[in-house]
């Protein structure tokens, strides 16, 4: 099981003990109340959690619509979608190390507003490379859930906390559906441009209603230093064997993960073999749904029988899905299997290595930083591959880069010192 987190001081953790458990008092109220019940908070960072991860994958229903928009091989702007994640990435390291100094409430607040903006301006974009510019800021500032993910393991029991991260996870992965469905949808009844704007408002609304719900914060006021808390990421890496693990696991997952579902809505909307329009092929992200359900069984899994049971047996579901993935790309029932095999497994590594890494170090904002970036990293460079991929050897070379990527995130998973993983 993992480590209990210790927060920065005594008191925080006394008071997000309290917190958690429903008293929610902090020094100097008498016991009363500062924000909302545990309950709602929970469940209103999930909801934001949903909104904010939405706008990563927004355009990956959408590429078709945006290639033919702007003029260009759909395999031309399958890039895109490889920025998005990048820019999620750059954001986590220069925003996500914050969450251990800075005031989460005016935090949330900026960047949603700033992810906003960005959305508008992707809406307004006259030609690829300003749309990848924008879409790059908005997925940047887009970094709020993993803000509030090291919050909500502070304020859970410690024979909770997996069940508690597990109900942001399952939001987080509700919004992803919510992108390639809804997306997918509207899009092809409105335009690609209305999607973004739709995102900018839900974004900013959100957004700022989290961020009034927020508890106050109770640690002493510390100077934040980004610059020095991102320096610090691979010296906590190197660290600890249990943080490297579950980082390298579920990179693999996610480049496994990303590579296919990047590149499903070119393989559907293709002339052959299958020739959906892009709201049928939006529909897919349906399957997405099997995350939302796996997610909270999952968190009581890992709380009975720790981290690395699950993400074994995630990494099993995933590695199953991938010879149905090949065979997926000339029967559509193969496809439906695989697309639940994967998110099963996907969700299953997805909270049990973030439990793992938040309970790894003695600064829960740093290690979640390191574990996203990481994974996000491997998601961004599958799916950067695999549009190319896609273009030079079809379907079959993006399966390829699947099964490259879950078997060196396996790999480098296993090097640990003194032991196995």
């Amino acid at each position: 099981m993992p480590t209990p987190i210790r927060t920065s001081s005594g008191t925080a953790g006394a008071a997000a003990g309290t917190a958690a458990r429903g008293g929610a008092g902090t020094p100097g109220t008498g016991g009363r109340r500062t924000g909302p019940r545990n309950g709602v908070l929970l469940s209103v960072i999930a909801l934001c959690t949903a909104v904010t991860a939405a706008n990563i994958y927004l355009a990956a229903p959408l590429l078709g619509l945006i290639a033919e928009d702007f003029g260009v091989a759909p395999s031309a702007v399958g890039w895109v979608a490889s920025v998005a994640q990048l820019g999620y990435a750059l954001g986590l390291l220069a925003f996500a190390p914050l969450g251990d100094t800075a005031n989460r409430r005016r935090l949330v607040g900026v960047l949603s507003g700033l992810a906003g903006l960005a959305l508008v301006a992707a809406a307004l974009a006259p030609g690829l490379p300003a749309l990848a510019a924008a879409v790059l800021v908005a997925c940047a500032a887009t970094v709020v859930p993993q803000l509030l993910v090291p919050l909500v393991a502070e304020r859970a029991p410690a024979e909770r906390r997996a069940r508690h991260v597990a109900a942001v996870v399952a939001g987080l992965f509700t919004g992803i559906v919510a992108a390639r469905v809804l997306g997918g949808i509207a899009g092809q009844a409105y335009g690609w441009r209305a999607v973004f704007y739709g995102a900018a408002v839900l974004t900013v609304g959100i957004g700022l209603l989290t961020a009034a719900l927020l508890p106050a914060e109770t640690r002493p006021p510390r100077r934040a230093r980004p610059l020095k808390a991102v320096a610090g990421l691979p010296g906590l890496m190197r660290a600890s064997a249990e943080l490297r693990a579950a980082c390298l696991r579920q990179a693999g997952l996610f480049g496994a993960w990303s590579a296919l579902w990047t590149t499903l809505a070119l393989l559907l909307t293709a002339d052959e073999p299958f020739h959906l329009s892009t709201a049928t092929a939006g529909l897919f992200g349906l399957f997405g749904l099997v995350s939302s359900a796996v997610a909270p069984v999952s968190g009581t899994l890992i709380d009975r029988f720790g981290p690395r049971r699950v993400v074994t047996s995630g990494y099993a579901l995933a590695a199953l899905s991938l010879p149905l993935f090949w065979l997926g790309g000339h029967r559509l029932w193969a496809l439906y299997a695989a697309a639940v095999l994967i998110h099963a497994g996907f969700m299953a590594g997805q909270v049990a290595n973030q439990t793992r890494a938040l309970g790894a170090t003695a600064k829960p904002a740093s290690a979640n930083t390191a574990y996203v970036v990481t994974g996000f990293l491997g998601g961004a460079s599958a799916s950067a591959l695999a549009g190319p991929a896609f273009a030079w050897w079809g379907w079959n070379g993006v399966c390829g880069i699947a099964c490259v990527w879950m078997v060196a995130g396996w790999a480098g998973g296993a090097v640990r010192r003194g032991g196995g993983a």
